[in-house]
């Protein structure tokens, strides 16, 4: 079986405000792409004839459009893959849905791209016609379910297991740019080099000891990797999901308690995150059918708006206060008689939150 690699695509690094405490700022950096807990993601499937895009064609300088639409038997690989990810019991739940604009990941199959995935929340910045994820092989021939099993990983904001510090390997760089620069990968020394070489802050990696079997971990066959001596012979990760990967996605999404939340009226709300923290909740003003929400307090917090459809939550807006502790306001558009509700989390592992339900 050619060993084929999730591409990312290479994000700037992020900027936060200057002279914040080291343990502010590794809160800040490691949950940064985390959703909060709770959150339904909602995941589509590209389908129109016009979906698709132009994409360069390997050594020979020219071009080509493909589709993003992929196969009934394709996608039912990527539902399977869902349910996995979900049977563990993590407090991010999966839903397909057939409105794009209603989701929060958008998956293609457009063969020649490669797979890649958004890492977590930076999903949210893509537009409506624009892919979260892409899946650009045959993922019903043997082994190759695994890619999807690592992409939906770095939907819930997992990273490279290999980039990882604690990981200690330390590769023969020129015979991996050796390796990827060629079929089927075809890849730049600075793809390769932000995929594979580069190494991640240690705030930003899933554990904080190294997985060699987690389905984050790519395979390295023999003479690329250079110490520990016990790994010159390759990597070969089983492609299913590890103990520590269950554990790292169970630490960062529990299981929720099942709890109806309380109702509230629709003009205010508050919320209790702890010592001198707190939330308000105003529609200011009422005929502008706008939703702002403010978040008070010294500690960094994500605030989402979800919108009530069919029973489940859907993504409305939301807002990350970047570290400053000032309010975060963000204002979503409110139709009438519909249910709306709030969540809160904070960063520096106070919590979340309870969560307010306003009826309009």
């Amino acid at each position: 079986m050619t060993v084929r690699y999730c591409s990312l695509a290479q994000q700037p690094a992020p900027a936060f405000a200057p002279g914040l405490a080291v343990e502010r700022l590794g809160a800040l950096l490691g949950g940064r792409r985390m959703w909060v807990d709770g959150t339904v993601l909602h995941y589509c499937f590209f389908d129109r004839e016009d979906d698709g895009s132009v994409i360069a064609l390997p050594g020979s300088g020219g071009t080509r459009w493909v589709s993003w639409v992929g196969g009934e038997e394709q996608r039912e690989v990527v539902r399977d893959c869902f349910r996995e990810w979900r049977e563990l019991g993590v407090g991010v739940t999966f839903a397909e849905v057939a409105d794009r604009c209603e989701a929060e990941l958008r998956i293609g199959f457009q063969a020649g791209d490669g797979s890649w995935s958004a890492v977590g929340r930076d999903a949210l910045s893509a537009g409506l016609n624009e892919r979260t994820m892409n899946l650009g092989w045959d993922l019903t021939a043997p082994g190759e379910r695994a890619i999807v099993l690592h992409e939906i990983g770095h939907a819930l904001g997992m990273q490279h297991e290999h980039q990882s510090p604690f990981a200690g390997l330390h590769f023969d760089d020129e015979a991996v740019y050796a390796e990827l620069s060629g079929p089927p990968h075809h890849w730049s020394r600075d793809r390769i080099h932000y995929n594979v070489l580069r190494k991640l802050d240690p705030a930003e990696v899933n554990g904080s000891v190294w997985d060699a079997q987690s389905v984050m971990e790519y395979p390295f066959a023999a003479g690329l990797i250079l110490e520990p001596e016990q790994f010159r012979g390759g990597v070969h990760p089983p492609g299913t999901l590890s103990p520590l990967d269950k554990e790292f996605a169970l630490g960062w999404y529990p299981p929720r308690s099942p709890r109806p939340p309380a109702l509230v009226p629709f003009r205010s709300a508050r919320l209790s995150l702890g010592p001198g923290e707190q939330a308000d909740f105003t529609v200011e003003p009422r005929e502008t059918r706008e939703y702002a929400v403010g978040v008070f307090g010294e500690s960094d917090s994500v605030v989402v708006v979800f919108e009530e459809r069919d029973g489940e939550p859907r993504f409305l807006a939301g807002q990350d206060d970047g570290g400053a502790p000032y309010n975060a306001t963000i204002r979503a558009r409110l139709v009438r008689g519909r249910r709306y509700f709030v969540r809160v989390r904070q960063y520096c592992g106070w919590g979340s939150g309870e969560t307010a339900v306003m009826c309009w």
